[in-house]
C-alpha cells in the first residue's frame, strides 16, 4: 500500500464534553473515519495515553477497526514507557493494545516519546529485542521511535540501533530553526542515517493554525482561500525524506480542510517556502509559549491545573493584543472550576520533567496568575 501523506493523528479527537478528554464523540469520529478512507487516506495513528488512558485505542477500535476490512487502512501505535517500566510488562501492555484497537498486527510501532533518558530505560527492560521478537511474529510490521530530544542523541540512537526503520520527529516551519527544538538539524540527522521521517506536531499544536496578524496576511495575500494550517501541513509534507505528515483532526471542519489540499497535494515551491520562513520570523515576534497542548504535563499534576489550556490563553493575548484579555480571564475562570489555578502550583516539578519541549512551564504559570488572576 501506498498511502497519501496525510495521517489521521487521534490525539485531539471531538469530544462530547470539552472539559473531559475521555469523552469522545464516537459518532462524530465514525464520519471522520468514514470521509477519510473514502478519500483515499489510509494511515492512522494512536497511542495509550491519548485521550486519557487507553481511551485513544479503544475509539479506534470501536470507529474504524470494527467496520472496515484489515486491508484498508495502516495503524500506527507506540510502547509508552509512561506506562511501561519493566520487563514483565511489556507482553501485557502489548496484547491489549492489539485487543483495544481490534486488530491482530500494527504496520508501525514506535517506542514512544523517546529521548536520552528512556532510550537507556528501553535498552535495560529489553524493549529493542521484545519489538524485534513482535515483529518476527507478524504482529509489528515495521518498527521506529517517536523522538523529543536533540540532534546529537538521535545520532548516537540511530547509530546503535540502526534497525529502527522509521523516526516520528516534531516538525514545523516554526521550530524548523528553533534552538530548543532544532527540527531541522533532527531531520538531517534521519536523512544521513536513510531514514524515513513520519511528521508530528505539523502544526504546532494548532499554534498554526491561528496566526498573528501580520502572519496570516502575508499568507493570505498569496493565496487567499488556503487555511494557515494548509501551509503548515504543506511546508511539513514537502521535505525530502517525509513519507507521512500527521495531523490531530479534532473537528469534521478540519479534516475537510486538510482533505482538501492533501488530496492532490502539491508541494511548496521556492516562492512559497520563503513566504513561510517570513511568517515564521512574525510569530516568533509574538513571543508566544511554545506549548504544543500534548498534555503529558496534566495527568500527574497534583493540583490537576489544566495547563495547556491557561498556556492558551497566554499565547491568544500575546499574539492578538491586549484586547484579549477580558475574553481570556472569563475563559480562565470558568476552566478554574474544574481544575487548579495557575497561582495553585506547587512548584513540584512533575510538569516541567514531562514537558517534550522543555519548557519552564513553572515560570510560565507563575506568569500566567499575574496575567488572568
Amino acid at each position: 500500500m501506498e498511502p497519501k501523506k496525510l495521517g489521521f493523528g487521534l490525539m485531539r479527537l471531538p469530544l462530547t464534553d470539552p472539559k473531559d478528554t475521555s469523552k469522545i464523540d464516537y459518532e462524530a469520529v465514525c464520519r471522520m473515519a468514514d470521509r477519510f478512507l473514502a478519500e483515499g487516506f489510509t494511515y492512522f495513528d494512536t497511542a495509550a495515553p491519548y485521550h486519557g488512558k487507553f481511551n485513544s485505542e479503544l475509539a479506534f477500535g470501536e470507529c474504524v477497526a470494527k467496520r472496515y476490512p484489515r486491508e484498508s487502512y495502516l495503524l500506527a501505535d507506540k510502547l509508552s514507557f509512561f506506562l511501561v517500566q519493566q520487563a514483565d510488562q511489556l507482553e501485557g501492555f502489548f496484547a491489549g493494545q492489539l485487543r483495544r484497537c481490534g486488530v491482530e498486527y500494527f504496520d508501525c510501532y514506535l517506542l514512544h516519546a523517546m529521548d536520552a533518558e528512556r532510550l537507556a530505560l528501553a535498552e535495560r527492560i529489553g524493549a529493542f529485542e521484545f519489538v524485534a521478537q513482535k515483529k518476527a511474529e507478524g504482529k509489528i510490521r515495521h518498527v521506529g521511535f517517536s523522538f523529543h530530544d536533540t540532534p546529537e542523541v538521535l545520532e548516537d540512537f540511530l547509530t546503535r540501533h540502526p534497525e529502527m526503520e522509521v523516526v516520528q520527529l516534531q516538525l514545523n516551519y516554526l521550530d524548523w530553526e528553533d534552538p530548543e527544538v532544532q527540527a531541522r538539524r533532527c531531520y538531517e540527522v534521519c536523512r544521513r542515517h536513510h531514514k524515513p521521517v513520519i511528521v508530528m506536531e505539523p502544526v504546532k499544536g494548532g499554534l498554526l493554525a491561528s496566526l498573528p496578524q501580520k502572519a496570516e496576511a502575508l499568507l493570505k495575500g498569496a493565496s487567499p482561500q488556503a487555511s494557515a494550517a494548509s501551509w503548515a501541513v504543506r511546508f511539513a509534507a514537502s521535505l525530502e525524506g517525509v513519507a507521512m505528515v500527521l495531523s490531530g483532526m479534532g473537528s469534521e471542519e478540519q479534516m475537510a480542510d486538510n482533505l482538501g489540499y492533501m488530496g492532490a497535494f502539491q508541494p511548496l515551491s521556492s516562492a512559497e517556502r520563503r513566504l513561510v520562513e517570513q511568517a515564521a520570523d512574525m510569530i516568533r515576534d509574538a513571543a508566544s509559549i511554545p506549548c504544543t497542548a500534548c498534555r503529558y504535563c496534566v495527568d500527574g499534576c497534583p493540583q490537576k491545573i489544566a495547563i495547556p489550556d491557561i498556556f492558551k490563553l497566554i499565547n491568544k493575548i500575546s499574539r492578538f493584543g491586549e484586547g484579549q484579555l477580558p475574553a481570556a480571564k472569563k475563559s480562565y475562570a470558568q476552566m478554574a472550576q474544574g481544575h487548579g489555578k495557575a497561582s495553585e502550583c506547587l512548584r513540584c516539578g512533575q510538569c516541567e520533567a514531562a514537558c517534550p519541549q522543555h519548557l519552564p512551564v513553572i515560570g510560565h504559570l507563575e506568569n500566567a496568575a499575574l496575567v488572568l488572576e
